[in-house]
Protein backbone atom coordinates (compact mmCIF):
# COMPACT_ATOMS: atom_id res chain seq x y z
CA UNK A 1 0.00 0.00 0.00
CA UNK A 2 1.49 3.40 -0.92
CA UNK A 3 1.94 6.02 1.80
CA UNK A 4 -0.66 8.73 2.28
CA UNK A 5 -0.02 11.37 -0.34
CA UNK A 6 2.81 13.70 0.61
CA UNK A 7 3.55 12.13 3.97
CA UNK A 8 6.99 10.87 4.95
CA UNK A 9 7.20 7.09 4.97
CA UNK A 10 8.40 4.85 7.76
CA UNK A 11 11.04 2.22 7.06
CA UNK A 12 9.25 -0.43 9.08
CA UNK A 13 7.65 -2.97 6.72
CA UNK A 14 4.73 -4.95 8.05
CA UNK A 15 4.82 -8.71 8.04
CA UNK A 16 3.49 -10.72 5.16
CA UNK A 17 0.47 -8.82 3.91
CA UNK A 18 1.57 -5.44 2.55
CA UNK A 19 -0.34 -3.69 5.35
CA UNK A 20 1.02 -0.26 6.27
CA UNK A 21 4.42 -0.77 4.68
CA UNK A 22 4.76 3.02 4.84
CA UNK A 23 2.82 4.05 7.92
CA UNK A 24 3.43 7.74 8.72
CA UNK A 25 3.95 8.69 12.32
CA UNK A 26 1.63 11.16 14.00
CA UNK A 27 4.49 13.65 14.22
CA UNK A 28 5.25 13.38 10.50
CA UNK A 29 1.58 13.79 9.66
CA UNK A 30 1.33 16.92 11.81
CA UNK A 31 4.53 18.29 10.25
CA UNK A 32 3.09 17.74 6.80
CA UNK A 33 -0.19 19.30 7.82
CA UNK A 34 1.17 22.48 9.37
CA UNK A 35 3.83 22.84 6.70
CA UNK A 36 1.49 22.70 3.72
CA UNK A 37 -2.10 23.43 4.71
CA UNK A 38 -3.00 27.09 5.07
CA UNK A 39 -6.78 27.22 4.93
CA UNK A 40 -8.36 27.44 8.43
CA UNK A 41 -11.38 25.23 7.63
CA UNK A 42 -9.25 22.53 6.06
CA UNK A 43 -6.86 22.85 8.99
CA UNK A 44 -9.55 22.21 11.58
CA UNK A 45 -10.91 19.19 9.68
CA UNK A 46 -7.51 17.60 9.23
CA UNK A 47 -6.53 18.35 12.82
CA UNK A 48 -9.58 16.40 13.99
CA UNK A 49 -8.53 13.46 11.81
CA UNK A 50 -4.98 13.61 13.13
CA UNK A 51 -6.27 13.57 16.68
CA UNK A 52 -8.06 10.34 15.90
CA UNK A 53 -4.82 9.00 14.40
CA UNK A 54 -3.34 8.65 17.88
CA UNK A 55 -5.59 5.63 18.31
CA UNK A 56 -5.02 4.13 14.85
CA UNK A 57 -2.17 2.57 12.90
CA UNK A 58 -3.60 3.63 9.54
CA UNK A 59 -4.03 7.09 8.05
CA UNK A 60 -6.32 7.23 5.01
CA UNK A 61 -4.99 8.75 1.82
CA UNK A 62 -5.67 12.47 2.10
CA UNK A 63 -6.42 12.60 -1.64
CA UNK A 64 -8.87 9.69 -1.67
CA UNK A 65 -11.80 11.77 -2.92
CA UNK A 66 -9.96 13.79 -5.57
CA UNK A 67 -10.61 11.33 -8.37
CA UNK A 68 -13.43 9.32 -6.77
CA UNK A 69 -16.80 9.23 -8.52
CA UNK A 70 -20.22 8.35 -7.17
CA UNK A 71 -23.62 7.44 -8.55
CA UNK A 72 -27.04 8.42 -7.30
CA UNK A 73 -28.90 5.47 -5.79
CA UNK A 74 -32.20 5.57 -7.66
CA UNK A 75 -34.03 8.78 -6.83
CA UNK A 76 -32.82 8.86 -3.23
CA UNK A 77 -30.42 11.41 -1.80
CA UNK A 78 -27.74 8.75 -1.29
CA UNK A 79 -24.80 8.17 -3.60
CA UNK A 80 -22.65 5.05 -3.78
CA UNK A 81 -19.27 4.40 -5.37
CA UNK A 82 -19.47 2.69 -8.76
CA UNK A 83 -17.61 -0.26 -7.24
CA UNK A 84 -18.40 -1.50 -3.73
CA UNK A 85 -16.55 -4.16 -1.76
CA UNK A 86 -18.39 -7.25 -0.57
CA UNK A 87 -17.13 -9.42 2.28
CA UNK A 88 -18.88 -12.61 1.20
CA UNK A 89 -15.62 -14.56 0.99
CA UNK A 90 -12.00 -14.05 2.12
CA UNK A 91 -12.85 -12.00 5.21
CA UNK A 92 -13.97 -14.71 7.63
CA UNK A 93 -12.40 -16.42 10.59
CA UNK A 94 -10.90 -19.07 8.32
CA UNK A 95 -9.02 -16.40 6.35
CA UNK A 96 -5.95 -14.31 7.14
CA UNK A 97 -7.16 -11.28 9.08
CA UNK A 98 -4.39 -8.95 7.94
CA UNK A 99 -5.07 -9.71 4.28
CA UNK A 100 -8.69 -8.66 4.66
CA UNK A 101 -7.63 -5.63 6.65
CA UNK A 102 -5.23 -4.58 3.91
CA UNK A 103 -7.96 -4.87 1.27
CA UNK A 104 -10.41 -2.72 3.22
CA UNK A 105 -7.78 -0.05 3.80
CA UNK A 106 -6.77 -0.06 0.15
CA UNK A 107 -10.38 0.10 -1.03
CA UNK A 108 -11.06 3.14 1.15
CA UNK A 109 -7.88 4.84 -0.04
CA UNK A 110 -9.15 4.41 -3.60
CA UNK A 111 -12.56 5.93 -2.95
CA UNK A 112 -14.59 2.84 -2.06
CA UNK A 113 -16.92 3.94 0.72
CA UNK A 114 -19.45 1.10 0.65
CA UNK A 115 -18.79 -2.24 2.37
CA UNK A 116 -21.38 -4.98 2.11
CA UNK A 117 -21.85 -7.83 4.58
CA UNK A 118 -24.43 -10.37 5.73
CA UNK A 119 -25.05 -12.20 8.97
CA UNK A 120 -23.68 -15.51 7.71
CA UNK A 121 -20.63 -14.32 5.80
CA UNK A 122 -17.49 -16.13 6.86
CA UNK A 123 -16.72 -18.93 7.33
CA UNK A 124 -17.66 -19.52 10.07
CA UNK A 125 -20.98 -17.71 10.05
CA UNK A 126 -20.77 -14.25 11.59
CA UNK A 127 -16.98 -14.06 11.45
CA UNK A 128 -16.82 -11.61 8.54
CA UNK A 129 -18.86 -9.13 10.58
CA UNK A 130 -16.67 -9.77 13.63
CA UNK A 131 -13.50 -9.17 11.63
CA UNK A 132 -14.95 -6.09 9.96
CA UNK A 133 -15.90 -4.71 13.37
CA UNK A 134 -12.34 -5.23 14.57
CA UNK A 135 -10.99 -3.43 11.49
CA UNK A 136 -13.37 -0.54 12.15
CA UNK A 137 -12.10 -0.26 15.72
CA UNK A 138 -8.44 -0.51 14.74
CA UNK A 139 -8.37 1.60 11.60
CA UNK A 140 -11.57 3.59 11.05
CA UNK A 141 -12.19 5.20 14.42
CA UNK A 142 -13.75 8.59 13.71
CA UNK A 143 -14.48 7.71 10.06
CA UNK A 144 -17.89 6.09 10.47
CA UNK A 145 -19.66 9.01 8.80
CA UNK A 146 -17.62 8.42 5.64
CA UNK A 147 -18.77 4.81 5.31
CA UNK A 148 -21.85 3.08 3.95
CA UNK A 149 -22.15 -0.28 5.73
CA UNK A 150 -24.81 -2.81 4.86
CA UNK A 151 -25.80 -6.20 6.19
CA UNK A 152 -28.50 -8.75 5.45
CA UNK A 153 -30.53 -11.62 6.86
CA UNK A 154 -32.58 -14.30 5.15
CA UNK A 155 -30.40 -17.33 4.56
CA UNK A 156 -29.56 -19.81 7.33
CA UNK A 157 -27.67 -18.46 10.32
CA UNK A 158 -28.30 -20.49 13.50
CA UNK A 159 -29.99 -23.85 14.24
CA UNK A 160 -33.72 -24.25 14.54
CA UNK A 161 -36.72 -22.68 12.83
CA UNK A 162 -35.93 -19.12 13.95
CA UNK A 163 -32.46 -18.97 12.40
CA UNK A 164 -33.55 -18.79 8.76
CA UNK A 165 -36.30 -17.21 6.70
CA UNK A 166 -38.02 -13.85 6.48
CA UNK A 167 -39.99 -13.67 9.72
CA UNK A 168 -39.98 -10.58 11.88
CA UNK A 169 -38.36 -12.54 14.69
CA UNK A 170 -35.45 -13.75 12.60
CA UNK A 171 -34.73 -10.52 10.75
CA UNK A 172 -34.73 -8.24 13.78
CA UNK A 173 -32.87 -10.68 16.03
CA UNK A 174 -30.27 -11.12 13.30
CA UNK A 175 -29.85 -7.37 12.89
CA UNK A 176 -29.25 -6.98 16.63
CA UNK A 177 -26.59 -9.70 16.48
CA UNK A 178 -24.95 -8.10 13.44
CA UNK A 179 -24.70 -4.74 15.17
CA UNK A 180 -23.08 -6.36 18.20
CA UNK A 181 -20.56 -8.23 16.07
CA UNK A 182 -19.55 -5.06 14.21
CA UNK A 183 -19.72 -2.80 17.27
CA UNK A 184 -22.16 -0.44 15.55
CA UNK A 185 -25.26 1.42 16.64
CA UNK A 186 -26.77 1.25 13.16
CA UNK A 187 -26.13 0.07 9.62
CA UNK A 188 -26.75 2.27 6.64
CA UNK A 189 -28.65 -0.40 4.69
CA UNK A 190 -30.42 -3.50 6.01
CA UNK A 191 -31.56 -6.08 3.48
CA UNK A 192 -34.04 -8.90 3.36
CA UNK A 193 -31.49 -11.25 1.82
CA UNK A 194 -33.95 -13.37 -0.15
CA UNK A 195 -37.71 -13.97 -0.50
CA UNK A 196 -39.52 -16.79 1.27
CA UNK A 197 -42.96 -18.14 0.39
CA UNK A 198 -43.63 -19.16 4.01
CA UNK A 199 -43.39 -15.57 5.30
CA UNK A 200 -45.99 -12.94 4.37
CA UNK A 201 -44.38 -10.11 2.48
CA UNK A 202 -46.14 -7.68 4.82
CA UNK A 203 -44.33 -9.24 7.78
CA UNK A 204 -40.93 -9.14 6.10
CA UNK A 205 -41.28 -5.54 4.95
CA UNK A 206 -42.74 -4.64 8.34
CA UNK A 207 -39.56 -5.88 9.97
CA UNK A 208 -37.48 -3.66 7.69
CA UNK A 209 -39.67 -0.70 8.59
CA UNK A 210 -39.17 -1.46 12.29
CA UNK A 211 -35.40 -1.52 11.81
CA UNK A 212 -35.59 2.03 10.45
CA UNK A 213 -38.01 3.25 13.12
CA UNK A 214 -35.79 1.78 15.85
CA UNK A 215 -32.78 3.67 14.49
CA UNK A 216 -30.90 0.48 13.65
CA UNK A 217 -30.91 1.06 9.87
CA UNK A 218 -31.04 4.24 7.81
CA UNK A 219 -32.27 2.58 4.62
CA UNK A 220 -33.65 -0.79 3.56
CA UNK A 221 -33.17 -3.04 0.59
CA UNK A 222 -34.06 -6.43 -0.83
CA UNK A 223 -32.02 -9.05 -2.65
CA UNK A 224 -32.90 -11.65 -5.30
CA UNK A 225 -36.57 -10.63 -5.51
CA UNK A 226 -38.45 -11.01 -8.79
CA UNK A 227 -39.70 -7.85 -10.55
CA UNK A 228 -43.27 -8.58 -9.48
CA UNK A 229 -42.44 -9.21 -5.84
CA UNK A 230 -40.13 -6.18 -5.85
CA UNK A 231 -43.01 -3.96 -6.89
CA UNK A 232 -45.29 -5.27 -4.15
CA UNK A 233 -42.52 -4.96 -1.55
CA UNK A 234 -41.92 -1.34 -2.54
CA UNK A 235 -45.62 -0.54 -2.23
CA UNK A 236 -45.77 -2.02 1.28
CA UNK A 237 -42.70 -0.09 2.37
CA UNK A 238 -44.00 3.14 0.86
CA UNK A 239 -47.29 2.79 2.73
CA UNK A 240 -45.28 2.84 5.96
CA UNK A 241 -43.24 5.87 4.94
CA UNK A 242 -40.03 3.94 4.26
CA UNK A 243 -38.91 3.86 0.62
CA UNK A 244 -37.18 0.92 -0.99
CA UNK A 245 -33.66 2.23 -1.44
CA UNK A 246 -32.01 -0.54 -3.39
CA UNK A 247 -32.18 -4.05 -4.82
CA UNK A 248 -29.17 -6.40 -4.83
CA UNK A 249 -29.45 -8.96 -7.65
CA UNK A 250 -26.87 -11.17 -9.30
CA UNK A 251 -25.84 -9.77 -12.68
CA UNK A 252 -23.04 -10.41 -15.12
CA UNK A 253 -22.38 -10.96 -18.80
CA UNK A 254 -23.24 -14.63 -18.22
CA UNK A 255 -26.30 -14.00 -16.01
CA UNK A 256 -28.55 -11.32 -17.51
CA UNK A 257 -31.90 -12.04 -15.87
CA UNK A 258 -32.35 -8.51 -14.48
CA UNK A 259 -32.60 -7.14 -18.01
CA UNK A 260 -35.93 -8.95 -18.35
CA UNK A 261 -38.03 -6.62 -16.22
CA UNK A 262 -36.18 -5.90 -12.98
CA UNK A 263 -34.16 -2.92 -14.18
CA UNK A 264 -37.28 -1.35 -15.67
CA UNK A 265 -39.17 -1.96 -12.43
CA UNK A 266 -36.45 -0.39 -10.30
CA UNK A 267 -36.28 2.59 -12.61
CA UNK A 268 -40.03 3.13 -12.28
CA UNK A 269 -39.86 2.77 -8.49
CA UNK A 270 -36.88 5.09 -8.15
CA UNK A 271 -34.79 2.39 -6.45
CA UNK A 272 -31.13 1.74 -7.00
CA UNK A 273 -29.45 -1.47 -8.10
CA UNK A 274 -26.20 -2.95 -6.79
CA UNK A 275 -25.14 -5.95 -8.86
CA UNK A 276 -23.39 -8.78 -7.07
CA UNK A 277 -21.22 -11.45 -8.71
CA UNK A 278 -20.36 -9.28 -11.76
CA UNK A 279 -17.53 -11.72 -12.50
CA UNK A 280 -19.90 -14.66 -12.83
CA UNK A 281 -18.58 -16.65 -9.86
CA UNK A 282 -15.06 -16.18 -11.21
CA UNK A 283 -15.77 -17.35 -14.74
CA UNK A 284 -15.24 -13.85 -16.13
CA UNK A 285 -11.58 -13.73 -15.15
CA UNK A 286 -8.41 -15.07 -16.68
CA UNK A 287 -8.47 -17.92 -14.18
CA UNK A 288 -10.24 -20.54 -16.29
CA UNK A 289 -9.13 -19.62 -19.81
CA UNK A 290 -6.74 -22.59 -19.89
CA UNK A 291 -8.66 -25.00 -17.68
CA UNK A 292 -9.21 -25.32 -13.94
CA UNK A 293 -6.15 -24.56 -11.77
CA UNK A 294 -5.29 -27.18 -9.17
CA UNK A 295 -5.59 -24.67 -6.33
CA UNK A 296 -8.98 -23.37 -7.47
CA UNK A 297 -12.06 -23.71 -5.27
CA UNK A 298 -13.70 -25.15 -8.40
CA UNK A 299 -11.67 -28.32 -7.74
CA UNK A 300 -13.30 -28.75 -4.35
CA UNK A 301 -15.70 -31.64 -3.84
CA UNK A 302 -19.27 -30.86 -4.96
CA UNK A 303 -18.16 -27.58 -6.52
CA UNK A 304 -21.03 -26.05 -8.47
CA UNK A 305 -18.46 -24.36 -10.71
CA UNK A 306 -16.87 -27.62 -11.77
CA UNK A 307 -20.13 -29.52 -12.19
CA UNK A 308 -22.25 -27.03 -14.08
CA UNK A 309 -20.37 -23.91 -15.10
CA UNK A 310 -17.02 -24.92 -16.51
CA UNK A 311 -18.43 -26.63 -19.58
CA UNK A 312 -17.03 -26.34 -23.08
CA UNK A 313 -19.61 -23.81 -24.26
CA UNK A 314 -19.02 -21.44 -21.35
CA UNK A 315 -15.25 -21.66 -21.66
CA UNK A 316 -15.43 -20.80 -25.37
CA UNK A 317 -17.67 -17.80 -24.63
CA UNK A 318 -15.28 -16.60 -21.94
CA UNK A 319 -12.29 -16.99 -24.25
CA UNK A 320 -14.04 -14.89 -26.91
CA UNK A 321 -14.89 -12.22 -24.37
CA UNK A 322 -11.29 -12.23 -23.18
CA UNK A 323 -10.08 -11.43 -26.68
CA UNK A 324 -12.42 -8.42 -26.82
CA UNK A 325 -11.13 -7.25 -23.44
CA UNK A 326 -7.54 -7.52 -24.64
CA UNK A 327 -8.29 -5.30 -27.63
CA UNK A 328 -9.77 -2.75 -25.21
CA UNK A 329 -6.59 -2.81 -23.15
CA UNK A 330 -8.37 -4.41 -20.17
CA UNK A 331 -8.32 -7.68 -18.33
CA UNK A 332 -11.43 -9.80 -18.74
CA UNK A 333 -12.46 -8.99 -15.16
CA UNK A 334 -12.08 -5.27 -15.78
CA UNK A 335 -14.22 -5.40 -18.90
CA UNK A 336 -16.85 -7.50 -17.11
CA UNK A 337 -17.19 -4.93 -14.33
CA UNK A 338 -17.24 -2.02 -16.76
CA UNK A 339 -19.93 -3.80 -18.79
CA UNK A 340 -22.19 -4.15 -15.74
CA UNK A 341 -21.79 -0.41 -15.12
CA UNK A 342 -22.63 0.53 -18.73
CA UNK A 343 -26.30 0.81 -17.72
CA UNK A 344 -26.93 3.97 -15.65
CA UNK A 345 -29.68 2.14 -13.76
CA UNK A 346 -26.96 0.05 -12.08
CA UNK A 347 -25.76 2.12 -9.16
CA UNK A 348 -22.79 0.01 -8.17
CA UNK A 349 -20.99 -3.25 -8.97
CA UNK A 350 -20.37 -5.34 -5.86
CA UNK A 351 -17.05 -7.13 -6.10
CA UNK A 352 -15.07 -9.48 -3.93
CA UNK A 353 -11.30 -9.81 -3.74
CA UNK A 354 -8.73 -12.33 -2.58
CA UNK A 355 -5.88 -9.86 -2.03
CA UNK A 356 -4.88 -6.24 -2.62
CA UNK A 357 -3.52 -6.95 -6.09
CA UNK A 358 -6.80 -8.50 -7.22
CA UNK A 359 -8.72 -5.61 -5.68
CA UNK A 360 -6.59 -3.07 -7.54
CA UNK A 361 -7.14 -4.90 -10.82
CA UNK A 362 -10.91 -4.74 -10.35
CA UNK A 363 -10.89 -1.07 -9.33
CA UNK A 364 -8.82 -0.24 -12.40
CA UNK A 365 -11.86 -1.13 -14.50
CA UNK A 366 -13.06 2.41 -13.74
CA UNK A 367 -10.31 3.76 -15.97
CA UNK A 368 -12.25 2.68 -19.04
CA UNK A 369 -16.03 2.47 -18.71
CA UNK A 370 -17.04 3.58 -22.21
CA UNK A 371 -18.00 1.06 -24.87
CA UNK A 372 -18.51 1.66 -28.56
CA UNK A 373 -21.68 0.34 -30.14
CA UNK A 374 -19.56 -2.08 -32.16
CA UNK A 375 -17.99 -3.43 -28.98
CA UNK A 376 -21.35 -3.90 -27.28
CA UNK A 377 -22.72 -5.68 -30.32
CA UNK A 378 -19.75 -8.04 -30.41
CA UNK A 379 -19.97 -8.68 -26.67
CA UNK A 380 -23.65 -9.57 -27.03
CA UNK A 381 -22.68 -12.46 -29.31
CA UNK A 382 -20.99 -14.16 -26.36
CA UNK A 383 -22.56 -12.53 -23.30
CA UNK A 384 -25.40 -15.01 -22.92
CA UNK A 385 -27.02 -16.68 -19.95
CA UNK A 386 -24.74 -19.57 -19.06
CA UNK A 387 -26.72 -21.42 -16.42
CA UNK A 388 -24.83 -19.85 -13.52
CA UNK A 389 -27.75 -18.15 -11.76
CA UNK A 390 -27.46 -19.90 -8.38
CA UNK A 391 -30.21 -17.74 -6.89
CA UNK A 392 -32.94 -18.50 -9.43
CA UNK A 393 -34.77 -21.04 -7.26
CA UNK A 394 -34.73 -18.67 -4.28
CA UNK A 395 -36.19 -15.97 -6.47
CA UNK A 396 -38.80 -18.04 -8.30
CA UNK A 397 -39.70 -20.93 -5.95
CA UNK A 398 -38.97 -19.05 -2.70
CA UNK A 399 -38.47 -22.25 -0.74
Amino acid sequence: MPPAAGLPASNNPSVGTGVSRHTPTLRSAVTYFYGTVRRPIAARKLHAQLTEFKFMTYVPDLKRYESATFRRCGRSGLVLPPISLGLWQNFGGADVFETGRAMIRRAFDRGVTHFDLANNYGPPYGSAEENFGEILRKDFRGLRNELIISTKAGWDMWPGPYGIGASRKYLLASLDDSLKRMGLEYVDIFYAHRPWANAPLEETMGALVSAVHQGKALYVGISSYSPERTRVAAEILKSSGVPLLIHQPSYSMLNRWIERGLLDTLDELGAGCIAFSPLGQGLLTDKYLKGVPQNSRAKAANSSLLKGFLNEGNIKRVQSLSRIAKRRGQSLAQMAIAWVLRDPRVTSALIGARNVEQLDDSLDSLKKLDFSQAELKEIDRYAQDAGIDLWRDAREKMD
